[in-house]
């Protein structure tokens, strides 16, 4: 389907723009969003007639998103969940937890403005998009931890799931003498005096 943008939507284009786009995402995404209008002899004279009209409300809005953009760009929040060991969520981190701890701050964002990639479904720090505007984004600071202690050491930079992985197998060194047979069980310094008498009596014996 052929379409006239009435926004800059990203990877298609720019306010006026016809571009052809997939019947579905036109009818369920762009068409009842007011992002566009299907291209046709009628509807280019409507838009020629309003563009001005347009791009003055369009910046109009960049400029009101442009404002919010300094107060919401590099917040950061912090979402406390449960995990594994290993780090994996028991379940993920959606939009709308995102959105409600941002709004929390004053940052009046909606659920459509957070783009995020992939779902988050292990704790650590992660860069969020907030798209303002189709031509304003900032970013903000996920934190997902197991706890308030180690969101603040995520804060500050620390790897709690690498420091805690260190501290499991931190003073563990496996036993080894080079001078034992293939297969042979290692014996504690402290045992083998004991192994060596025990062995000597069963040879008197």
């Amino acid at each position: 389907m052929q379409i006239i943008l009435l926004e800059r939507v990203e990877k298609l284009g720019n306010i006026g723009d016809v571009v052809t786009v997939k019947d579905g995402y036109a009818r369920n995404f762009l068409l009842p969003g007011k992002k566009a209008l299907r291209s046709n002899e009628a509807n280019r004279k409507v838009f020629e007639a309003n563009r001005a009209r347009i791009e003055a409300d369009n910046a109009s809005r960049r400029g009101e998103a442009e404002v919010q953009g300094k107060s919401v760009d590099g917040m950061s929040v912090v979402l406390i969940r449960a995990s594994s060991n290993s780090g994996q969520l028991y379940g993920s981190v959606a939009v709308r937890d995102i959105v409600d701890s941002l709004n929390e701050q004053g940052a009046n964002v909606s659920r459509s403005m957070v783009v995020l990639e992939r779902p988050i479904k292990t704790v650590g720090v992660f860069e969020v998009r907030v798209s303002l505007h189709p031509e304003v984004s900032v970013t903000v600071k996920v934190n997902v931890a197991r706890s308030p202690d180690e969101a603040e050491q995520q804060a500050a930079g620390v790897d709690v799931l690498a420091a805690m992985f260190d501290t499991d197998t931190a003073g563990f060194t496996e036993a080894f003498d080079p001078n034992a047979e293939p297969g042979t069980i290692p014996v504690d310094d402290d045992a083998a005096p004991a192994a060596e008498a025990a062995a000597g009596g069963e040879a008197e014996a």
